[in-house]
């Protein structure tokens, strides 16, 4: 065997069953071997970039670790901004990135980059193979760390010579040296003193205004079910961050909706009323606190987290419980005597009378379609989203029934990530109907890798808001900038319905409200990669929003 084939043997083992990538002459070997197998599917993007968002949809659709392949140099550079986007919202990917042959290695060689040196700051770890005998144990390790404690992306360097090499499965060494572990590892899950559960039952008993605040920990450990139940039990409403939206159910009466500088306006008073915040896997990103000093500046908190270090990193806590999110509140239902909170509902409740968002039923608006699409696909749609105004309008708007089925790019904000995530996504769930919701100006980032869904008959619907400009811009250049659109205007040049029928997708345009559903089933119908553009007015705001450095009950767009 070649050292390729010990590897796809190893990725058989540890349960692969889809790579995303592209080739080229560092990991030629790879792709002779993946040539005759039958195992692990194959799907080749337009570009490096789609790769690594691809394999992040797919992870975050499916709960497995994403998988991604590049050759060396550019290639491996073009993974990086995937990369640091699984690590920004903690999405387990292992990385097979190519590299020089070893005795190239340090010479400054044809497409020779240092990447595991570059990805340095944005992996949980990285792994240069010098060794054919330790393949198969560099895989196992790798899955290990992406997707223990709070999950991440992993990079394995593999030089060509390596994978070229002959070698057997019965020459691999089975296991590190101790000395090699992961000694360093960010992220060791634990178990909290009794004591401290027992403080926070205590607080939850005193509290008469308590608020829980839930992010995408909460889908990572699989808490959905524990998280409502621990809610229902001590009568508490339930916010969520971007991340965190879809892991409570939308229409219950406890949940508030998002959290934030574009959260509902009832969330962020009540967060800012109330007398405890019990925050589960979710980090205090300055996107949800505003202003930090008066974020819950009335509340003592409670922050649930895997990873110690972002306890009291943002905010001042008064009680940690570092662990899994889901056996910790499985643990305090145990404890937890039964609570009501009639008056502080009531308060909520006045809060959600006063600042109802109106309904915009008759108008082409992007509430209006995103209800539309809501409406047709019954909220078991999954829905990936580029970055900007269409984001909001996504995470407002949809009406989310699990916690796998939204899927953003919360942490590092990456236009053109939507498409590509959305094919991931489609692969490893074919059974759902898929959506990316996209403004024109992230659409253009990555509308290539249509093809990649054409070629591969991946029928993703990709929804593109035309309002000529980059919306999220001009609305800050708008509103804190003066009025000044500088290089935000994208003009009125380009048909993104005309340029799907260019690449073999379904296109159609849609300028009236009456057309909207029609054009919705017609791509959902279709069964084929297709495009739905809506043109919208170039004013069309995402509201409400918290200007930047102000407190989060400082809301403008609210009547």
């Amino acid at each position: 065997m070649t050292g390729a084939e010990v590897l796809l043997k190893a990725l058989e083992e540890v349960g692969v069953e889809v790579i995303f990538g592209f080739p080229g002459g560092a990991v030629l070997p790879i792709y002779d071997a993946l040539y005759n197998n039958r195992k692990i599917k194959h799907v080749r993007t337009v570009h490096e970039q789609g790769a690594a968002h691809a394999a992040d949809g797919y992870a975050r659709a499916t709960g497995k670790v994403g998988v991604v392949i590049s050759t060396s140099g550019p290639g491996a550079t073009n993974l990086v901004t995937g990369i640091a986007n699984a690590y920004m919202d903690s999405v387990p990917m292992v990385v097979l990135a190519g590299q020089v042959s070893t005795d190239l290695i340090g010479k400054d060689s044809f497409q020779e980059v240092d990447i595991c040196g570059i990805t340095l700051p944005i992996t949980k770890h990285s792994f240069m193979l010098r060794d054919k005998r330790e393949i198969l144990k560099t895989v196992r390790e790798a899955f290990r760390i992406a997707k223990s404690g709070r999950p991440g992306p992993v990079v394995i360097e593999l030089p060509k010579d390596i994978m070229a090499s002959e070698t057997n499965m019965e020459e691999q060494k089975e296991d590190f040296d101790l000395s090699f572990r992961v000694l360093s590892e960010k992220i060791n899950s634990s178990h909290d003193e009794k004591e401290n559960l027992e403080i926070a039952v205590e607080m939850i008993m005193k509290s008469e205004r308590p608020v829980i605040y839930a992010g995408g920990g909460v889908k990572l450990s699989g808490a959905s079910s524990a998280l409502k139940t621990f809610a229902e039990k001590i009568c508490c409403p339930v916010t969520t961050t971007l991340m965190g939206i879809g892991c409570f159910p939308h229409n219950h009466e406890l949940y508030l909706g998002m959290l934030g500088m574009h959260g509902t306006p009832w969330a962020n008073l009540a967060v800012s009323e109330c007398d405890l915040l019990v925050a589960v896997g979710a980090r205090f990103d300055d996107r949800v606190t505003g202003k930090t000093d008066e974020f819950a500046k009335n509340a003592k908190i409670i922050h649930i987290d895997i990873d110690s270090a972002e306890i009291g990193k943002n905010v001042r806590v008064d009680l940690s419980l570092h662990g899994d999110a889901k056996e910790l509140l499985s643990r305090l239902i145990e404890i937890v005597p039964e609570k009501r909170h009639g008056d502080w509902l009531k308060r909520i409740e006045y809060f959600k009378n006063k600042y109802l968002l109106r309904d915009s039923r008759r108008e082409l608006t992007p509430r209006y379609v995103i209800e539309e699409i809501n409406e047709l696909t019954e909220g078991k749609a999954i829905i990936a989203t580029e970055v900007g105004q269409h984001q909001m309008w996504a995470a407002q708007y949809y009406k989310f029934e699990d916690s796998s089925s939204f899927i953003t790019s919360g942490g590092l904000g990456t236009m053109g990530f939507g498409l590509p995530a959305a094919i991931g996504a489609k692969v490893g769930r074919p059974d759902k109907v898929v959506f990316d919701i996209a403004g024109d100006g992230s659409f253009e980032m990555n509308c290539h890798e249509l093809l990649t869904a054409l070629r591969y008959d991946i029928p993703v619907i990709v929804v593109v808001f035309n309002n000529r400009s980059l919306g999220m811009v001009r609305q800050w250049q708008e509103m804190f900038y003066g009025g000044r659109f500088s290089h935000s205007d994208l003009g009125d040049v380009a048909d993104y319905a005309r340029i799907a029928e260019g690449f073999g997708a379904a296109g159609y345009r849609v300028t009236r409200s009456d057309e909207v559903r029609e054009a919705i089933k017609r791509a959902i119908n279709e069964e084929k990669p297709a495009v739905v553009e809506v043109v919208i007015d170039k004013d069309e705001k995402a509201v409400p929003i918290v200007p930047p450095g102000k407190p989060i009950y400082q809301m403008l767009g609210i009547d």
